[in-house]
């Protein structure tokens, strides 16, 4: 069986899914790996038997074995090493959110067209089987016009990385608005098939971080490191055939437990992700159906769906014109919450 040999840029938290996740996969093979941090690599390579480590990515995209990668780094550095990578003739996975902003991302799928190369951007909710399974009938048409959604993403204690770059503006762009805020909206435009936003109201607060409250157990604490984004974020976004979407997100928050949701409305039927269920009407009576899905590791399907796409010459489903919208709107919703009024998406 052919196999795509692969790099993995960024050994942190969510590097280690990459590299774990590729080695399942029976059509790629992990030849080589990059991190600025000498032990974390050496710790990397030695889990995984993975040879080749660089600690300069430039070094892994002049390694003339290596076909793809994916960055798994700061979302400023999403951009740069991403064209960087597409320019050196590597396929591309690069984790969410897209980039920092919208012109960063249409930078990115610009350098992808003209290099022929795939890009594909890591939501990997899309990937669940319970999302795809939902899926599925809203494209049978079995909502109808979807007119309103609400969806969040609301976590009691989670704020990753205390005062590393997880909590700097600088570095991260937002807090969970694009930490995790991304995957909840992306996931209610995939469903709804609408990506065109025209506005968003928002708010935000920052109510645990500044405080060294509400840490979470993902990335690694920076003590003593700055916490300028915010922990919690709720918007209202309008979009440009009239439906709406409200979008809650937070890192922590005084919340039951954990929450990932994504409900939707429309005029024949509706669709709620919490119990993989479509609501409708029959004989005048409103119907419940339990769609059946098997679980599955979406890690693994991500990856497996970009090196899919890599040997048969696919289209990776996480669109340019998908995730350039997808940052327009996010950017908006931050624009909004720092500008206390509404933001128009020209």
């Amino acid at each position: 069986m052919e196999k795509v040999r692969v790099g993995v840029i960024g050994c942190g938290s969510i590097g280690v899914y990459h590299i774990a996740s590729y080695q399942k996969a029976s059509n790629a093979e992990v030849v080589a790996l990059c991190d600025i941090e000498e032990t974390t690599l050496k710790a990397a390579q030695a889990k995984f038997n993975v040879s080749k480590g660089y600690l300069d990515y430039e070094d892994l995209l002049s390694d003339s074995s290596v076909e793809a990668v994916s960055v798994c780094l700061p979302n400023r550095l999403h951009s740069i090493v991403t064209v960087d990578a597409l320019k050196a003739g590597k396929h591309v996975l690069c984790e969410k959110p897209p980039a920092i902003d919208a012109s960063e991302t249409r930078r990115m799928f610009d350098t992808r067209d003209k290099t022929g190369k795939k890009l594909l951007i890591g939501l990997t909710m899309r990937f669940r089987n319970d999302c795809r399974a939902l899926k599925s009938h809203i494209d049978a048409d079995e909502l109808g016009e979807v007119y309103y959604a609400k969806c969040g993403y609301l976590r009691r204690s989670g704020i990753p990385g205390m005062g590393s770059w997880f909590t700097t503006k600088s570095e991260a762009g937002a807090g969970p608005i694009y930490d995790i805020g991304v995957h909840a909206l992306d996931l209610t435009m995939w469903l709804m098939n609408n990506f065109e936003a025209k506005s968003a109201f928002a708010s935000s607060y920052a109510k645990f971080g500044p405080f060294g409250k509400g840490v979470g157990d993902w990335g690694k604490p920076a003590p003593g490191g700055p916490f300028d984004v915010e922990d919690l974020a709720a918007a209202m976004i309008r979009m440009r055939d009239g439906a709406t979407i409200f979008l809650e997100v937070s890192w922590a928050s005084f919340v039951g437990e954990e929450q990932f949701y994504s409900i939707l409305l429309g005029d024949k039927g509706g669709a709620d992700l919490a119990n993989v269920s479509i609501i409708s009407e029959e004989h005048k009576h409103f119907v419940e159906k339990k769609v059946s899905y098997s679980k599955n590791d979406p890690y693994l399907s991500e990856v497996e769906h970009f090196v899919d796409c890599i040997l048969h010459d696919r289209e990776p489903i996480t669109t340019g014109e998908q995730m350039i919208a997808l940052q327009e709107t996010l950017d908006a919703v931050l624009e909004s919450a720092e500008k206390k009024k509404e933001v128009h998406i020209t």
